[in-house]
């Protein structure tokens, strides 16, 4: 019961922060981009299904939520507007499931690297998903470039360390405010 409850929650939270669109957020993101200390959060590209099956194994991608043709070809798109745009990237990490590190593999080649911070808690504890929100942000707040820094993760880290939603292959652009939690400052669409 206290999982289905935790299901419900997650759920309805998510769609309620997908239904409101904040004002704050309509700057430039590629412009916010090139200023120094970015960050940009990319849930992954489209993986059709919520959450894993169950049983799935971290390191088999044939037991998860995987790439659709259509999510390879958003993956790749996000990484050719950098590259047009001509963005600094000065590192990129990602959650260790197989649809981050597909998306952060065909935007941005071998750059990537795994970041335990920013692996998917959905369905997990609060005391899990508190216990990464809080290294995620730790990371994010230690990052100074040269570059933006690309984080590719899951709708519910996004969402815990922001408050807002992010659809599929969607990026938020943020900031670090003074009281050291993180602003969306921009969205990047697929």
């Amino acid at each position: 019961m206290r999982t289905m409850n935790y299901l419900f929650c997650s759920i309805l939270t998510a769609i309620s922060c997908a239904l409101f669109v904040s004002p704050s957020i309509a700057a430039d993101a590629w412009a916010e981009l090139a200023k120094p200390g970015a960050i940009v959060l990319f849930r992954h590209a489209t993986a059709p299904g919520v959450g894993d099956p169950p049983g799935f194994k971290l390191d088999d991608c044939a037991t998860q939520r995987n790439l659709n043709e259509q999510g390879r070809t958003e993956a790749r798109g996000l990484g050719e507007q950098f590259r047009t745009r001509k963005i600094q990237v000065g590192a990129v990490l990602s959650s260790q499931w197989c649809r981050t590190r597909e998306t952060a593999q065909l935007a941005f080649g071998d750059r990537a690297r795994d970041e335990p911070a920013f692996n998917s808690f959905f369905l997990r504890s609060p005391d899990i998903s508190n216990t990464q929100t809080e290294q995620a942000l730790a990371l994010l707040a230690a990052w100074r470039g040269p570059g933006a820094l690309v984080v590719v993760t899951h709708q519910v880290n996004i969402q815990a360390l922001t408050g807002a939603a992010a659809a599929s292959a969607e990026g938020l652009v943020v900031r670090l405010d003074a009281s050291g939690s993180l602003k969306v400052v921009a969205t990047i669409a697929p």
